[in-house]
């Protein structure tokens, strides 16, 4: 995928629910506020998923670029 892409992407990703994917095996879901050119999210409201269906709230967090695997917007 270009980058391009990504950016239009995570574009209309703004505003909604999205899942990343972390190093580490950390998941966590939360409301796109921002980003920038360094894939830097800005997320509201978000939540880590643990295993077996438990969760840990977070609230508003920062999210380094570098420590992003996987951005999964929400469905159409």
């Amino acid at each position: 995928m270009s980058v391009d892409m990504a950016v239009k992407v995570l574009d209309e990703s703004l505003g909604k629910i999205v899942l990343i994917k972390l190093k580490g095996s950390k998941v966590i879901r939360g409301n796109l506020h921002g980003f920038d050119q360094h894939m830097n999210l800005l997320l509201d409201n978000s939540v880590e998923l643990l295993d077996e269906g438990k969760s840990n709230e977070i609230g508003t967090i920062v999210v380094r670029g570098d420590n992003v695997v996987m951005i999964s917007p929400p469905p159409v």
